[in-house]
């Protein structure tokens, strides 16, 4: 056999083997589809409401109120936010970050400006 597989992206072993369309690493379980791996290893870039590229430590504002689920009152427009995180969060919050006032919390990109 002359083409080799590539090693895991995970754990870059070189034990992967094909299972169908999927690549699967037996020594951390990870699968991938080898025709999209080179999209993977690309980051995202991750803009904010206004289309400016975010990155790790930026300072940002809230664009707009939002209610925030246990807190006494809502996150008013305006609110800075300093040293943000990018994350692969849970759905579409791709940022974490400490809020003044009601402490760490998960933040969608859609919803900030970057100053």
């Amino acid at each position: 056999m002359s083409d080799t597989l590539p090693p895991c992206p995970d754990c870059s072993s070189e034990y992967t083997y094909a299972m169908d369309a999927l690549l699967v690493c037996p020594e951390c379980a990870h699968e991938w589809n080898a025709e999209a791996d080179h999209t993977e290893t690309a980051e995202a870039v991750i803009k904010d409401a206004v289309g400016n590229v975010l990155q790790d430590g930026d300072t940002v504002s809230i664009t707009k109120t939002m209610k925030v689920k246990g807190a006494q009152s809502a996150l008013k427009a305006g609110t800075k936010v300093r040293g943000i995180r990018l994350v692969q969060g849970s759905g579409d919050h791709d940022i974490a970050a400490k809020v003044d006032g009601f402490g760490q919390m998960e933040l969608k990109s859609s919803i900030v400006k970057k100053i």
